[in-house]
């Protein structure tokens, strides 16, 4: 696991982002930027990191890119806690 998905959950809008695509499962960038304030570039900046975290997907769909979570990787960020507090409680 990289340092990039801590950095990516480290910010509390990316959050609210990955939040937002467990809730709906699939959105378009304007249907994100619909629950925030900030400006496309900024947006585009979050999903950016999301993506390059391996945090979410994006796929083209007609003139649209939609985004998803990859749940994987969630699933490797669980066992690594998992793991690690494992670890803690044989010491």
């Amino acid at each position: 696991m990289s340092d990039n998905v801590f950095k990516a959950i480290a910010d509390q809008n990316r959050r609210k982002i990955l939040n937002l695509l467990k809730k709906h499962g699939s959105l378009t960038a304007g249907e994100i930027a619909a629950h925030f304030e900030f400006s496309k570039a900024s947006l585009s900046e979050h999903l950016k990191i999301l993506r390059l975290a391996g945090l979410i997907y994006s796929s083209k769909k007609g003139q649209y890119i939609h985004y998803r979570l990859n749940t994987s990787i969630f699933e490797d960020i669980l066992a690594w806690v998992v793991n690690l507090r494992s670890k803690s409680e044989e010491s």
